[in-house]
């Protein structure tokens, strides 16, 4: 296998040493590469021979010294580039099956692709690697790899994810951990399925791959309204929820007794649905499963609290400002009592938090990065918002441009006639933008 050259950086290594667009890279110092891991390692080295073929599949050698970890200059037809690996499992909670119909085509795709989750965190499954992808993990020591358990009952891991498979392919996780691979790793917990017994003997399980296990995140499952013909699950209650917390950071403290660092962890959902506080930061550690959402609250509220320290210091803005900031319910006791702060100290600041009902989805969906356009439309459309409406970042998609529903922040300042300002999941720039201050910066 080979890959296309798309552009070549002008004055780049490559570029100096003739290289050119349309041309196809076989090797690096007889190295096959077939996608982007095998390009990032190999690229590396700072005396590089290139295997280069043209149009008409004339290969030549081409000599490159560069310095170590410079990159060569190429750009190639995609990131990986080759086709992205999906998902061939059929879990019976997973949240692509419980879609509705019509939304973007890109909402659809189920990944399963281990050079995303070393690259951007992305977590894999196990069951779609081969023997030579495995076997490149451990050369490349590509660290760390992010792993989506579940249950380490193959038995019901296979059940659980609708491939016969997924037991087998848990024994890549003792190879993994043997070679220094560090390992993170995630359980999507159904009540009475692989909670209980079945979550001691995982914990049991993951303990026993020793240190090179970085972190577990226990997360709850999420239900929504489009689950016809699907595999009957029960969202978690609030007595279920406080069962299994009280489990999770039982065996938290056995790790931490034992290992000095408490690893396995609920995500916030969880201490929402039981009605406990959240956690103090030095709870959480080194924060290492944010993406999963465990600690992500606690960590907004240090940071809010930090910024308003400050704020208070150097004066608080006298010129009357309202503004109406929207959440998701499960959050917004947590976000509005972390407001009341604010309230307390600034009486020139009017912030209203507003829980908006995920009516698109339904069921127990109740997080702010699911809610969609015309949810806020709908919820909003009769109230004052003041002069700017704040949204979490997250309810857009990466770029930042659209909702779920593939409605735009302009679609929704067009409806209230007051600017809409996406924020992200931090205290420094949610004060920043609910006193007015510019956060431009922040987003560079």
């Amino acid at each position: 296998m080979a890959v296309l050259i798309q552009q070549v950086h002008p004055g780049g290594p490559a570029d100096l040493a003739g290289v050119q667009a349309g041309e196809t890279l076989v090797a690096i110092n007889g190295n096959t590469i077939m996608d982007v891991l095998d390009f990032r390692f190999y690229e590396t080295d700072s005396r590089l021979t290139l295997t280069i073929s043209d149009a008409e599949g004339k290969e030549r050698q081409v000599h490159i010294r560069k310095g170590q970890y410079e990159s060569l200059g190429l750009e190639f037809e995609t990131y990986l580039m080759d086709r992205q690996h999906s998902c061939r499992n059929k879990c019976i909670f997973c949240f692509i099956d419980q879609l509705p119909k019509g939304m973007r085509e890109s909402l659809y795709f189920k990944d399963d692709d281990s050079r995303l989750s070393f690259l951007f965190g992305n977590y894999i499954t196990l069951t779609n690697l081969s023997e030579h992808e495995i076997s490149r993990i451990i050369k490349m020591h590509i660290s760390p790899i992010n792993v989506s358990v579940h249950t380490t009952n193959p038995e019901l891991r296979c059940k659980m994810m609708g491939n016969r498979f997924a037991g087998d392919s848990l024994r890549h996780l003792m190879r993994f951990a043997e070679a220094g691979v560090h390992l993170n790793a995630q359980l999507v917990l159904c009540p009475g399925i692989n909670d209980g017994p079945e979550l001691e003997r995982t914990l049991n399980d993951l303990f026993a791959l020793g240190e090179n296990l970085q972190s577990i995140a226990c997360v709850p499952v999420g239900l929504t309204r489009y689950r016809d013909s699907l595999y009957p699950l029960q969202p978690y209650t609030r007595e279920t929820a406080e069962q299994t917390l009280q489990q999770i950071e039982a065996f938290g403290e056995t790790f931490l007794r034992e290992r000095g660092s408490r690893v396995v962890y609920a995500s916030d959902e969880f201490y929402l649905m039981a009605g406990r506080p959240i956690p103090q930061p030095e709870f959480y550690e080194d924060f290492a499963q944010l993406e999963n959402g465990v600690g992500l609250l606690s960590s907004l509220r240090e940071e809010f609290q930090f910024a308003l320290e400050d704020a208070e210091e150097g004066g608080f803005p006298q010129k009357e400002r309202k503004v109406t900031m929207v959440t998701g319910e499960g959050a917004y006791p947590f976000l509005n009592r972390m407001l009341d702060e604010l309230r307390g100290k600034c009486d020139t600041i009017e912030c209203n938090l507003v829980p908006v009902r995920n009516d698109f989805f339904g069921g127990g969906v109740n997080v702010a990065g699911l809610l969609t356009g015309q949810d806020v439309l709908a919820q909003l459309k009769d109230r004052d918002l003041g002069e700017e409406l704040l949204i979490p970042s997250v309810m857009l998609r990466q770029q930042g441009d659209v909702f779920l529903d593939d409605l735009s922040p302009a679609d929704l300042e067009k409806a209230f006639g007051v600017p809409v300002h996406p924020v992200h999941n931090d205290g420094q720039q949610m004060l920043d933008a609910i006193l007015g201050r510019d956060t431009s910066w922040q987003n560079r």
